[in-house]
């Protein structure tokens, strides 16, 4: 059986705790922010914050772009399925295909398709009652305001270090 963690003593250091302080400023900016537009699950926000402050401003700045635009595909693929077809699973399976070819023939890296068949779940699958539309653009714009504020937190706040390897 192969030790997974080796035995190194635990220490704290400045780097990982400024990454921690900046992700969690990024994670309550995002939040602060989406609830003032009073988005219904803003949480998104700063769920999408602390995925993109995992990076440098270089990384951050490309998976955000890939992010927005498979966000954007995934949530009007969401809207357009659930508005003709509802929540079905068999339409969901398909509509995940679609997008998958869809970013392929776009050329799209595969982070976009993983980005957009994430949206397009959390879309399709939580419509409950309410419009499709309506969850598409909150969801984007949830996600939006995450990487936004990664973004920028990135550019004004930077780290000595590169965290994560």
């Amino acid at each position: 059986m192969t030790q997974l963690v080796t035995a190194t003593p635990i220490r704290l250091d400045r780097d990982g705790v400024e990454h921690a302080a900046r992700t969690a400023t990024g994670a309550i900016l995002s939040l602060l922010v989406a609830r003032l537009f009073s988005l219904p699950e803003s949480y998104w926000a700063a769920v999408t914050t602390i995925m993109v402050l995992q990076s440098t401003l270089g990384a951050a700045l490309s998976v955000s772009a890939l992010r927005f635009i498979g966000t954007a595909m995934g949530a009007a693929a969401g809207a357009l399925v659930a508005a003709l077809f509802g929540p079905n699973a068999v339409v969901f399976g398909a509509a995940v295909f679609a997008l998958g070819v869809l970013s392929g023939a776009l050329r799209c890296d595969r982070s976009t398709f993983h980005f957009a068949g994430m949206t397009l779940a959390f879309v399709m699958l939580t419509v409950d009652g309410r419009s499709p539309w309506i969850v598409a653009v909150n969801r984007f714009l949830e996600v939006s305001i995450g990487i936004f504020v990664s973004l920028l937190l990135t550019a004004v706040w930077h780290e000595q270090a590169s965290v994560g390897g």
